[in-house]
């Protein structure tokens, strides 16, 4: 069990760093365009907000990364950085839009619930 929590906890981790990605350094691009729904007007207004957005992502990868590594001692580490993500996932999924529920809230959840199985 601690093999396959390890791996959603990966995912997870693997996700953040993507947002990481997509928020400091394609936000203007056409992908960061798409995956936000954003005009280039937007985005030009709104580039180092999402640039400061895509950094807390990477403090929270990671932190998934570091619990990873610590293997058992890390049950702690983990359990705060994926109640974390599952936190921002459900405000962002109240006061953005419900798709983040499903893309950042629920794979911290599985990945939480998984952990206390270990």
């Amino acid at each position: 069990m601690l093999i396959l929590s390890n791996i959603v906890i990966g995912l997870v981790a693997l996700l953040h760093l993507y947002f990481l990605v997509l928020e400091m350094f394609l936000w203007e691009k056409p992908a960061g365009l798409r995956a936000f729904r954003l005009t280039k007007e937007k985005a030009a207004d709104t580039k180092v907000l999402a640039a400061n957005q895509g950094l807390y992502n990477g403090f929270l990868a990671a932190g998934l990364i570091w619990g990873i590594v610590l293997g058992t001692n890390g049950t702690d580490v983990k359990i705060f950085f994926l109640s974390c993500v599952l936190v921002a996932g459900l405000y962002g999924g109240v006061t953005v839009g419900r798709k983040i529920l499903v893309i950042q809230a629920l794979p911290a959840l599985i990945a939480l619930v998984l952990v206390f199985f270990v």
